[in-house]
């Protein structure tokens, strides 16, 4: 997806990456209707979820899904998460996130999206955002209609 953003440069944006857990599943669940716009968004970027998985659920619950799943573990998953991104090509990178874990990927990305979900988003993601949305939806729309990115960003 190429999109010119007067002021903030061009997006030439060729991965999704996503936050599991407060992003796109909440207690571990994905959250209702994603499934579908995962599909359509799959006509358009690669898709990538990425979770610490605490709840153990993010490859059952998206088997069958048009996306590769990352599972980190131990220490240091913001750094995994920010290497994963750069592994990437993070100039070719959109993500969306809310957690503290996924400040320096939203930092990296060429465009990062906080969400604010049923968890809330840590400030330190928020200060490494280019674009707050209030739920996981609304960052889904931003995709399917980017004339919302240039409304937001242009300079």
């Amino acid at each position: 997806m190429k999109i010119d953003i007067p002021g903030f440069g061009t997006l030439d944006l060729k991965y999704l990456v996503l936050d599991y857990n407060g992003t796109i599943a909440r207690d571990g669940k994905l959250l209702s209707n994603l499934d579908k716009t995962l599909e359509e968004l799959s006509g358009h970027f690669s898709i990538h979820v990425l979770a610490a998985d605490a709840s153990g659920t993010a490859e059952r619950e998206l088997a069958g899904l048009p996306c590769t799943v990352q599972l980190f573990t131990g220490e240091q998953i913001t750094e995994q998460k920010v290497r994963y991104i750069h592994d990437l090509g993070a100039e070719q990178v959109v993500c969306i996130g809310n957690g503290s874990d996924d400040r320096l990927m939203l930092k990296a990305a060429r465009l990062g999206v906080v969400v604010l979900e049923g968890e809330g988003s840590a400030v330190c993601a928020i200060q490494h955002a280019d674009i707050i949305s209030r739920s996981i939806y609304d960052a889904m729309g931003l995709l399917m209609i980017p004339q919302r990115i240039i409304a937001t960003l242009r300079n």
